[in-house]
């Protein structure tokens, strides 16, 4: 379970990041990639992006950037600029400890002996992670970042609206379907435990259009840096193809075309299947649409009998009224 507490001091510090980190994104998206979640948003984009990730770049970065998301913290610098982000990684490569690389190399599928070559500082091998993370970038953000920029922008819009009329408490709870406060303590129950005291340093929130997990918990900077959570956008990556044309509106750019289609059929309650077949999509598609809405509080679910019916929430209907 993952446990964050926070101090009046803290609740007042919670502010959103302005912008996406693009090898932070890139990280994020290459452990998205090796998960098996979410098949019906991201089966067909992790399927396309294995053909077009080339070897070179994927077997290093499979073996640094696991499907947990609990990434090498120096591989994920927050820095807007791609090559100041990838000296960033140079650096800080400087200052590995071979603790972490026997961490590193327990997790990792293939050979340990590029990534000792690594901790060695062999630039041979600093050079094979500068050319992965390079084509990793041109490969899967840098093409689609001004669609990635837009749904983080979305996001961070919606959820300031929500901190207006709801409260912080409302925002954290919104970021994943497991979030929940016990009193001062903002938790998620799922794997793996990890507990945090803030300490008056707040907290930086920042959506990700490719994470799928849980949140998860860095640090801004150099260790003891201030703390930083990231979560799945709104918006996930392969939805964020659904707001380009002229017929795009502003709950589109926020949920996506299907997905907003689904809130406007919840203003009448409905159940999965009902979804489905109004809106022509599938069964598991309809499901997790609707889960993501009600882990934003935009849409309520309850079971009658055997079926699941799903209903737009007042937040939701407010949320409909105001984009239009």
């Amino acid at each position: 379970m993952l446990r964050v507490h926070f101090s009046v001091e803290d609740l007042l510090g919670v502010t959103f990041a302005p912008e996406p980190y693009p090898l932070v994104e890139l990280a994020l998206a290459l452990a998205a990639w090796q998960r098996d979640d979410q098949r019906a948003v991201f089966g067909r984009w992790r399927s396309r992006l294995s053909r077009e990730l080339p070897g070179r770049a994927a077997g290093p970065l499979r073996d640094l950037l696991r499907p947990d998301g609990d990434n090498p913290p120096f591989l994920e610098p927050f820095v807007r600029d791609v090559d100041e982000g990838l000296a960033a990684v140079r650096e800080a490569g400087t200052r590995l400890t071979a603790d972490e690389l026997g961490r590193v190399a327990g997790r990792a599928p293939g050979s340990a002996s590029w990534l000792r070559s690594l901790w060695a500082q062999e630039p041979e091998a600093w050079e094979q992670l500068h050319g992965a993370l390079r084509t990793g970038h041109e490969t899967v953000v840098g093409p689609y970042w001004d669609r990635i920029r837009a749904a983080y922008r979305a996001d961070v819009a919606w959820r300031t609206r929500l901190m207006a009329g709801h409260g912080i408490r409302a925002v954290l709870a919104s970021t994943h379907p497991a979030a929940r406060w016990a009193g001062p303590v903002f938790e998620v129950g799922l794997p793996p435990d990890y507990e945090v005291r803030l300490a008056g340093q707040g907290l930086l929130l920042m959506p990700s259009v490719f994470w799928t997990g849980r949140p998860l918990l860095a640090e801004l900077g150099p260790p003891g840096g201030r703390p930083v959570l990231l979560y799945p956008a709104l918006t996930p990556f392969p939805l964020t193809e659904e707001e380009a044309g002229p017929g795009a509106g502003a709950l589109d750019a926020l949920l996506g075309r299907t997905r907003a289609a689904v809130l406007q059929h919840l203003v009448q309650r409905r159940t999965t299947t009902e979804l489905a077949r109004d809106l022509d999509i599938s069964l598991p598609s309809a499901s997790e649409h609707a889960r993501t809405l009600r882990a934003a509080g935009l849409v309520t679910t309850e079971r009658d009998g055997k079926a699941v019916l799903h209903s737009a929430t007042g937040l939701g209907v407010d949320l409909l009224h105001s984009t239009r």
